[in-house]
C-alpha cells in the first residue's frame, strides 16, 4: 500500500458500514490484509464466466455496474464505500452479475481467506456479509414496483412510523367543553374530527361528522350540552411508533376514518383515511365498511371482487408483498366473518358457541389474490353427533357463498360443510393427536395446513385451546417433527447441478414459498412459538436465540420476493388453472438472477431441515 497510507485507508473505512461498527483493531485487519487495486473506466472486475468470487472488494472511488448479460439499463450501481459481492464471496461461487467500472476506480481487494478470518472476529462485519443477499432482493422489489407503476410514495408512507409524518395537530378542546364549541370549531377547521381531550392531553372521546346525525340530530342534543357525553368512546389510538399500515388496519377493524397519534398518553398528532390513501379510488375502509353492511350475498359477491381490485391498485403503487398478503387476508376475514354472521343468524345459531376457523394461508395471514377455501367450525356440545347437523349445514352454505364470492371450494374437502372439518373442540383435538402421534408421511402431508389455524368468526377462544394443543404436543412429540421435515424436503427447489434454474417455468408456490411455510411450521412448533403468519415466526425464533437474526432476515427477504413474484404473476395473464406458474422468460435478468438465489436459500433451508430434524 506504498500510495495510500494504512491510517488513511482506516480513516475512509470507518465513515461507512459495516466498519463503522466494528473495532478499531478489526478495520486495520482488513486493511493489512487487503491489496490496494486500481481500474480503468470499462475493465470488468468480476463476472460469472470467470469463475468462483476469490475476493471481497471495498470501492473508495469512482463507480462500478453490477449488471446480467442485457440489462445493463437497470443495473446495480455501486459507489465510493460500497462492498460487493458479499453473498458470492461468502458461498466462495460464481457472482451473479458482471461487475464493470464505470468510471477510473480504485479500491481494496480483500482475498476470501483472510474476510473469513474477520468475520469469525468481528460480529458486525460478519453480519453484513450474511446480509448482503438483501440489497438484491431491495433492487429487484423496487424494479417490480417501476413495472406495475411509478407511485413508490404510498409504500414508504405505510412503511414509515406515525411520529415520521407530517404532523397535523388536532382540533381539540376539553372534555367540558358546549357541543356548540365543538361544532363551530370543526366548521371553522375544515376537519372531520374534534378530540376531548383532558388536562395532560390523553383523549377521552372523539366526534365526528358521522356521530353528527345519530348522536346530535337525531337525539335532539342541547348544544350546551357537554362534548365528552356526545363523543364516542374508547378513543382508538396508535403510538408514534407504529406505522401507517397499522393506522390502516385499525381503520378498517373499527370501521373508523380517524386515529389520533400519541406520545405516551397525550395526543400529538391525528392521522386520517384521507391521508394515507388520497390517491387511491378505492380505501380498505370504505371496502371493508361496504361489507360489513351488506344485506345479502349477491352484495358480497360484488364487493369480493372489490378487494381483488384494491389488491391490484395496491401492487401498481409499490405495496410490498407482506403488507399486501396481510390487507388481502384483513378483508377476506372481514367478508367470511359477516357472511357467517349473516347466515348463522338466518338458521338461528348462536355463534358464540362456535368459531368459524381458517386454515392455510388464511390462518396465515398470506393469503394471494388466487386463493381457495382452508377453513373448519368448532362448537361447543355435550352431544356432537346431535347438534353436528345445523352446524354442517351452516359450514355448506357459507362454504357455497363463499365460492361464489370467487373463493373456489377446496379441492382437498378442508371445509366447514365436511363432517371431517366440524368438530368440537374434544373431537378437534382426538383428531390432531392422531395425526401427531400415529399419522403416517401421506395423513401428516394432508393435515399440515391445520396447524396454522387461526379464529375468524364467532367464540374465539374456542380456537386458542387447539392452537396451544399442537405447539405443546410438537415439542413432545421428535417422530412428529421428523414428519413434518419430511414434508418439508417433498418438493425441491428447481436448480441443477450446476446452480442453474432447470426448466423454462417454475410453480412459485409448490416449489417456493410453500417450502418456506413447511419449514417455518416446523420451526415454530419444535421451538414453541405460537404464531402461525411466516414472518412472525421467524422474527420471533431470531428473538428467542433459535435462529441467527441474519438468516431469518434472509429468509423473510427471499419469502417475500416469491410472494410478490406470485402476485404479479396473479394479477397479469395467467393460467387459472396455474396460478403460481411463472415463466422464467418473462423476467428481467436482475429478477431472474434474484431468483436463482433465493432458490439456493431455499435449497440451503432444507439442507438444515435435513440435518437438524431426519438424523
Amino acid at each position: 500500500m506504498n500510495d495510500a497510507p494504512a491510517a488513511v485507508l482506516r480513516d475512509e473505512l470507518v465513515r461507512h458500514a459495516p466498519f463503522a461498527q466494528m473495532q478499531a483493531a478489526h478495520v486495520a485487519a482488513f486493511v493489512e490484509g487487503a491489496e490496494l487495486v486500481h481500474y480503468r473506466v470499462g475493465s470488468v472486475l468480476l463476472s460469472p464466466q470467470a469463475g468462483s468470487v476469490e475476493h471481497l472488494y471495498w470501492l473508495r472511488s469512482g463507480v462500478v455496474l453490477g449488471h446480467g448479460a442485457s440489462d445493463v439499463a437497470g443495473a446495480l450501481r455501486f459507489e465510493a464505500g460500497a462492498l460487493f459481492p458479499p453473498a458470492a464471496a461468502s458461498a466462495g461461487r460464481p457472482p451473479l452479475l458482471t461487475y464493470t467500472a464505470q468510471t477510473d476506480c480504485s479500491g481494496l481487494r480483500l482475498p476470501l481467506e483472510r474476510m473469513r478470518a474477520l468475520a469469525r472476529a468481528s460480529a458486525p462485519f460478519a453480519d453484513f456479509i450474511e446480509r448482503g443477499v438483501l440489497h438484491f432482493f431491495d433492487r429487484s422489489r423496487r424494479a417490480m414496483q417501476a413495472a406495475y407503476g411509478s407511485q413508490t410514495l404510498l409504500e414508504q408512507a405505510l412503511e414509515a412510523p406515525l411520529g415520521s409524518l407530517p404532523r397535523k395537530v388536532p382540533v381539540a378542546l376539553a372534555p367540558d367543553a358546549p357541543l356548540a364549541e365543538a361544532l363551530a370549531a370543526m366548521h371553522g377547521h375544515g376537519v372531520g374530527s374534534v378530540l376531548a381531550l383532558d388536562e395532560h392531553g390523553a383523549a377521552q372521546g372523539i366526534l365526528t361528522r358521522h356521530d353528527v346525525v345519530g348522536r346530535i340530530a337525531l337525539a335532539q342534543r342541547a348544544l350546551s350540552a357537554p362534548l365528552a357525553e356526545v363523543s364516542s368512546t374508547p378513543v382508538h389510538t396508535l403510538d408514534v411508533s407504529a406505522t401507517a399500515q397499522d393506522a390502516v388496519l385499525l381503520m378498517s377493524r373499527h370501521g373508523i376514518r380517524h386515529v389520533p397519534v400519541t406520545d405516551g398518553r397525550r395526543v400529538v398528532s391525528m392521522v386520517s383515511e384521507r391521508d394515507l390513501f388520497a390517491i387511491q379510488r378505492l380505501s380498505l375502509t370504505q371496502v371493508s365498511s361496504a361489507i360489513r353492511a351488506a344485506q345479502d350475498v349477491p352484495t358480497l359477491v360484488v364487493l369480493a371482487r372489490d378487494i381483488r381490485q384494491l389488491a391490484r391498485n395496491l401492487l401498481a403503487q409499490g405495496v410490498a408483498a407482506r403488507q399486501l398478503t396481510e390487507m388481502i387476508s384483513h378483508l377476506n376475514d372481514v367478508l367470511t366473518e359477516h357472511l357467517v354472521g349473516l347466515l348463522a343468524a338466518r338458521r338461528g345459531l348462536d355463534m358464540q358457541r362456535a368459531c368459524w376457523l381458517a386454515f392455510g394461508s388464511e390462518g396465515r395471514s398470506e393469503q394471494t389474490i388466487a386463493t381457495d377455501q382452508d377453513n373448519g367450525l368448532v362448537f361447543e356440545s355435550d352431544d356432537p353427533p346431535r347438534d353436528r347437523a345445523a352446524w354442517l349445514a351452516l359450514g355448506h352454505e357459507v362454504n357455497l357463498a363463499l365460492d361464489a364470492c370467487g373463493y373456489p371450494l377446496c379441492k382437498g374437502g378442508v371445509m366447514a360443510g365436511n363432517p371431517e372439518c366440524c368438530l368440537s373442540a374434544d373431537e378437534w383435538r382426538a383428531r390432531f393427536a392422531r395425526w401427531m402421534e400415529q399419522g403416517g408421511p401421506q395423513d401428516l402431508l394432508k393435515a399440515s395446513i391445520y396447524f396454522d389455524l387461526r379464529p375468524i368468526a364467532g367464540h374465539g377462544e374456542l380456537a386458542a385451546p387447539l392452537r396451544e394443543f399442537v405447539t405443546q404436543r410438537a415439542q413432545q412429540l421428535p417422530r412428529f417433527r421428523k414428519q413434518l421435515a419430511d414434508n418439508a424436503l417433498t418438493h425441491e427447489p428447481p436448480l441443477n447441478w450446476l446452480g442453474r434454474i432447470d426448466g423454462d417455468s417454475i410453480d412459485l408456490k409448490l416449489q417456493g414459498t410453500a417450502i418456506f411455510v413447511d419449514a417455518t411450521r416446523l420451526l415454530a412448533l419444535a421451538h414453541g412459538v405460537t404464531h402461525t403468519n411466516t414472518r412472525r415466526r421467524l422474527e420471533a425464533l431470531a428473538a428467542g436465540g433459535r435462529v441467527p437474526a441474519s438468516e431469518a432476515e434472509v429468509w423473510i427477504g427471499a419469502f417475500e420476493f416469491l410472494q410478490l413474484l406470485r402476485l404479479r404473476v396473479q394479477t397479469g395473464p395467467h393460467d387459472a388453472e396455474r396460478p403460481n406458474r411463472l415463466d422464467i422468460v418473462t423476467l428481467n435478468d436482475i429478477d431472474r438472477l434474484v431468483l436463482r438465489e433465493v432458490l439456493r436459500i431455499v435449497r440451503q433451508l432444507q439442507q438444515r431441515l435435513e440435518l437438524d430434524y431426519r438424523r
